[in-house]
């Protein structure tokens, strides 16, 4: 992959074209870990590109997981099997990857050696006491420098907890169901909302017992899991933002074909269709107790449209896609929204700063932002900053389309967190503005 420090974005009509995206991020973090503490050989085709899911392949090779990378993202790992990673020689570094701290915090603190997980500058100020505290509530000690990484984890024999995290979170909910494998007794997490459910069904696929009930999920320890082969669906958070383009440009069709559509996950398409985009998905196949299917967005109209708090925790990697809805006219309001400060960037700011260099009207909220889309004009384009994250450049990518003139997105380089190919992608999605018709 070529590698894009900056790029420059022209102008577009409409975008039209079937296409796939790579492997869901979230679900190859898991394949990847179950994998790890499993009986055997799995096979994982479609392994997710991104340098995150990469950073999660790497610390399990730091704990003696033997792993093999072969052609068209298929990774085969051979399982150590439950309670026997090895104490690793060096620190284990999570790179960007907030994911592969959290969830592997979790595995680490049911193993009797201590460990130290580092990250990159960002993921350092990201906060981990959320993990931190449940996790010395089974009986780990973990030293970190005011609740952020480095974290040194000190495993030991863990008891089971009944938790009810204050603020949903799937990384959080993940980290105490991982460490509950590794638990005496039956652990149970109560989330105050609901969740991305991949980890639930992860367990399930690699022949564990995940009990749901309500916003209760609860795990026996001791279990054994057994080598799978499994292939990861398309991710849905990449293909958002070509759903989300296609929904803001009148006149296009974009079709993602082999894309999750876990429901926990696709909360995206009634957005869109409140937006006023036509919308058609069908789920042609289940494999691992995680569906997939094919999703069709032909771009009609634009509107106003709110996301309140409740929707949140379902939508959360999708609102910087939303927020680029905004840009092409309309509007887009997002309330209880303020995990998304502590993303890989401040994502409200970031997203606001980089909308407002666009030429977009964006308010930044404490909890959210308001942007609003030119109604006869198009944005002027400029200059926006990615900051590091992945979504913002993509967000900024797909805002940058409606503009009088070409603008430049820095730090375009940060895609390769979870997408490489993207900005090859939009190359051959997107159909030049000529000036002719209504914008």
């Amino acid at each position: 992959m070529r590698s894009f420090p900056a790029v420059t974005i022209a102008p577009a009509r409409r975008l039209h074209g079937r296409l796939r995206v790579p492997g869901d991020k979230s679900i190859a973090h898991r394949y990847a870990i179950l994998a790890a503490l499993a009986d055997g050989r799995s096979s994982l085709a479609n392994y997710a590109p991104g340098a995150d899911c990469r950073s999660t392949l790497a610390v399990l090779r730091r704990l003696g997981v033997e792993e093999v990378e072969g052609p068209a993202g298929m990774v085969t790992v051979l399982g150590r099997g439950f309670g026997r990673l090895c104490s690793p020689s060096a620190p284990l570094d999570a790179g960007n990857s907030g994911t592969t701290m959290r969830l592997m915090a979790g595995v680490l603190a049911g193993h009797p050696f201590s460990s130290t997980m580092v990250g990159d500058a960002s993921l350092s100020r990201r906060p981990m006491r959320r993990v931190i505290a449940p996790l010395e509530q089974m009986g780990a000690r973990i030293e970190s420098v005011d609740g952020h990484a480095p974290l040194t984890i000190e495993g030991s024999a863990l008891h089971a907890i009944a938790h009810e995290p204050s603020v949903p979170s799937a990384q959080v909910k993940s980290a105490v169901l991982l460490a509950g494998l590794h638990a005496d007794g039956t652990t149970r997490v109560t989330e105050p909302a609901s969740t991305r459910d991949h980890t639930e069904r992860a367990v399930r696929a690699f022949g564990g017992e995940v009990a749901s009930d309500g916003l209760t999920v609860s795990i026996r320890g001791g279990q054994r899991l057994a080598g799978q082969s499994l292939t990861v669906p398309g991710d849905f958070s990449s293909a958002a933002f070509w759903l989300a383009a296609a929904a803001a440009l009148p006149g296009s069709r974009v079709t993602i074909e082999d894309v999750g559509l876990n429901p926990t996950r696709s909360a995206l398409l009634d957005v869109l269709r409140r937006f006023g985009a036509r919308v058609d998905a069908v789920v042609t196949a289940t494999e691992a107790f995680e569906p997939r299917g094919t999703v069709t967005v032909e771009g009609d109209r634009t509107g106003a449209i709110e996301i309140a708090p409740d929707e949140v925790p379902g939508l959360i990697d999708e609102l910087p896609a939303i927020a680029a809805l905004a840009a092409h006219g309309g509007q887009v309001t997002v309330r209880g929204a303020a995990e998304l400060r502590v993303k890989e960037s401040d994502r409200i700011a970031a997203l606001v700063a980089g909308f407002r260099a666009l030429g977009i009207d964006a308010d930044e909220r404490p909890d959210g932002f308001v942007v609003r889309g030119p109604s006869s004009t198009r944005p002027t384009g400029g200059v926006a900053d990615a900051r590091g994250d992945h979504r913002m450049a993509m967000a900024f990518a797909i805002a940058a389309l409606g503009a009088e003139r070409s603008s430049t997105i820095s730090g375009a380089d940060a895609v390769v967190i979870s997408y490489p190919g993207f900005f090859e992608t939009l190359d051959r999605l997107v159909a030049p503005f000529d000036g002719i018709g209504e914008l």
